[in-house]
């Protein structure tokens, strides 16, 4: 247990950030499943904007490393690219 007043006060901030992370984190995930799922080329052209703006907020945050949010982009890319 936290012994002095700034150690308390970092508790309560890593939890505070550590729930909005995983917050941010899992409506990303979420959204890039669902863009996957997606068979309409033209709907998934509309919807792949707010995933990108979501997987670059993320990396810039460093939530994610931005390596993984450009493999994350690249491969999205290359799956709407496939559809017909």
């Amino acid at each position: 247990m936290a012994n002095h007043k700034s150690a308390e006060k970092r508790i309560r901030q890593i939890s505070k950030r550590r729930t909005s992370n995983r917050y941010y984190k899992k409506t990303a995930r979420t959204s890039i499943a669902k863009l996957r799922e997606i068979t309409d080329k033209t709907e998934a052209e509309q919807f792949l904007p707010k995933v990108i703006s979501m997987i670059d907020k993320l990396a810039k945050k460093n939530t994610w490393h931005p390596n993984k949010a450009a493999n994350l982009k690249s491969s999205l890319m290359k799956h709407i690219s496939t559809l017909n």
